[in-house]
């Protein structure tokens, strides 16, 4: 696979770095913290958000694979760096997030996010360069397969008469174009899947990933376009087994979910070139509130999307202003425009913070 290489990448000799082998091995002594550090601690979270954070980890059941995921994402990052040429990194959320209401869930709170923005994402930043950690809601879209029919495996094969599978004719092509792009992104070492379904193993992945990225500095970024649950039900005071309807009326309280985004932007990753989304169904109010997480959360840009018109049109709020991004015709969609954009955006942020 063909990998044109972003422009204007300026990035640190940092393999034999003392950051770099303290990451690797957390156990040796801690090196001394970075000029840019120093700044970006100064920027602290506050203590009831810090609070809520904290209670939300230790309060949340423990992440099957914990260690797996954890090697699995250092082996990436050291493969990236060991790549010829500069490199950069980014986390690409996709999806929706869950949120069981039993511990051994039969129930559960969900909504209508299909991955799809995440995923075509993700195919146009491999394709501008970068290696993408893909962070996935299972069962949702994944990158290049947006030509597929809804069930690939029945619609796309066939049985032969000697009882082989083969390609139908009319998928052949859209199949052969999936399948060499998945390879080539995986086995290249460009591509990393990482699946999740709850709330609690959204953002204790997430917690990993970008404590993970943390060494890359603004090579890092984070593009969440997943849809990330407002509200949950916590471990500690959720019922066991299923709960029944004999019951009666299910009363239930939610907890408001801790906003992680100042904790990512501040504590995780605090040099990471960081792009949240917001989603409204009140275009009136749409471009405040997005004005409003760009200022709170000190994100770098916040991707505005209208329900009715997200597929066609696309604001980016920055300091610098707002820009509509519009799809280029009917084939075409608006990840192609917006992920240039940002590509844009991240080069000059690279070189300023490293000026």
């Amino acid at each position: 696979m063909t990998r044109p290489a972003p422009t204007s990448f300026i990035f640190p000799q940092i393999l034999n770095s003392p950051d770099f082998l303290r990451y690797l091995n957390p156990k040796s002594q801690p090196s001394s913290i970075s000029s840019m550090d120093a700044v970006n601690s100064l920027d602290v979270v506050d203590e009831t958000t810090s609070f809520q954070v904290k209670s939300f980890f230790e309060s949340a059941p423990l992440l099957k694979d914990a260690d797996s995921i954890s090697g699995k994402l250092t082996q990436f990052i050291h493969q990236n760096f060991s790549l010829p040429g500069p490199r950069r990194v980014v986390c690409v959320t996709s999806g929706g997030t869950t949120v069981p209401l039993e511990q051994r869930c039969v129930r559960y709170i969900d909504n209508f996010s299909s991955g799809h923005r995440g995923a075509t994402s993700t195919e146009y930043f491999l394709k501008s360069g970068y290696s993408v950690i893909f962070l996935y809601r299972r069962g949702t879209c994944q990158p290049y397969c947006r030509s597929l029919p809804d069930d690939p495996l029945l619609e796309c094969f066939k049985l032969t008469s000697d009882s082989s599978i083969q390609v139908h004719e009319s998928h052949a092509e859209a199949v052969k174009s999936a399948i060499s792009g998945h390879h080539d992104a995986v086995s290249g070492g460009y591509l990393l899947k990482l699946p999740f379904t709850t709330i609690f193993e959204y953002l204790q992945i997430l917690r990993l990933i970008a404590t993970s990225m943390k060494i890359l500095g603004p090579n890092a970024m984070f593009y969440l376009a997943a849809a990330v649950s407002d509200f949950y039900v916590p471990w500690e005071s959720m019922a066991v087994h299923k709960i029944q309807s004999a019951s009666g009326p299910l009363d239930m309280r939610l907890a408001q979910v801790p906003k992680m985004l100042a904790v990512l932007r501040k504590e995780w990753a605090p040099t990471a070139f960081c792009v949240s989304f917001k989603l409204e169904t009140d275009k009136d109010i749409l471009l405040e509130k997005a004005d409003n997480a760009l200022k709170k959360y000190q994100m770098h840009a916040v991707v505005a999307n209208e329900l009715s018109t997200r597929k066609e049109v696309v604001i980016l709020v920055t300091k610098c202003g707002k820009v509509s991004v519009y799809r280029e015709n009917d084939q075409s969609v608006v990840e192609s425009p917006l992920i240039k954009l940002l590509v844009e955006k991240h080069s000059t942020y690279i070189r300023d913070t490293n000026a």
